[in-house]
Parts: structure tokens; sequence; C-alpha cells
């Protein structure tokens, strides 16, 4: 099982700068977003250093439960562990697209923003979330990389709830 000190771990000893030129080759990566979350899914699998893509595939396969799409959090999910949410910035002091939605204090099986293959990959009603931020500049270079949990980023869901409530009941009331 991984988590978040073995990615960190395999971070260090595996420093990957130039993104989109490492992924492109074997991965056909269009986008240097899609080529972070690569490297994060490797970084969790430990495979960064892995060349043989059988074995990647086999190995990403067995440590993850959930691999997701571009529309609906979360873009990986451990077996029986966090979801990771990973999120590409320009600079250190950029804001983090959340595409139409608040940001997760943790990830919640009934959240109607989940697809049900996210729901249905393992048994779980909530779990950790981990926001993986790169900054990856217009060069395509990774410069820096976050790992932070949820609950030491957003706050409790009812308090984004209670925020988008407010906003709906005012706009059906505009004439």
């Amino acid at each position: 099982m991984s988590n978040i000190l073995n990615a960190i771990i395999n971070i260090e000893s595996n420093p990957v700068e130039k993104l989109k030129a490492t992924y492109s080759g074997s991965n056909s990566i269009n986008n240097i977003g899609e080529a972070l979350e690569l490297y994060v899914q490797d970084a969790f699998a430990n495979t960064l250093s892995e060349t043989d893509k059988t074995i990647r595939n086999s190995k990403v396969e067995a440590v993850f439960s959930y691999l997701g799409n571009q529309n609906n959090p979360p873009d990986i999910i451990l077996q029986n562990g966090d979801a990771i949410e990973v999120k590409k910035i320009q600079s250190k002091g950029s804001a983090i697209a959340l595409n139409s939605s608040y940001p997760k204090h943790k990830l919640y099986a009934d959240d109607p923003k989940i697809t049900d293959a996210c729901r249905d990959c393992e048994k779980w009603e909530e779990k950790d979330i981990i926001y993986a931020v790169g900054v990856v500049t217009r060069k395509e270079d990774l410069t820096h990389l976050w790992l932070v949990y949820g609950d030491c980023y957003a706050a409790n869901k009812e308090i984004y709830e209670r925020v988008g409530k407010v906003i709906k009941e005012g706009v059906t009331e505009i004439p």
C-alpha cells in the first residue's frame, strides 16, 4: 500500500524537472497537465524510474483502485487509501483552478460530482483527499510540487454548501 510519505521519498529519489519531455515519448501526452498527473501517479506507485510499460501498468493497477477522468474529481484513489486531486499552476502565487467546485476537505461517496466508477471502486464512504499542486512553467519545467491534505487546505463541506445555498436563493429571487 502506498501513501504520501512513500510518494515524497520517491520524488526526492527520482526528481523530474522536464515533465512533458519525460512523459511524451512513452505515453503520447498531449498536455502538460496529463504529464503532471502521470508523474504524481508514478510517485505514489514507485514507478518513476520504471521503463517497462507493462511493469509500470501492473504496479499502477496494484496501487490504485481508481484512475479518474478529466471532468470529475478525484484524479486518483489509492487502494484502501487517500484520494488524490492533481492541480497545475504556472507560478507560486497562482490560484488553483477547481473547475466549478469548491475545494474538498474530504471526499465523500455521496458527492454528486464523482462518477459511479469512483463511488464503486472499493467500499468507502469518506476519504482523505490530497491536493498535489505542481508549479509548471511555460517552458514545461516542474519547479515545485506540494502535497497538501484537504483538511489542511479547505473548510468543511457544510461551509461551502451554505454559501452555495445563499447564492442559489439570491439568484432565484432576481425578477
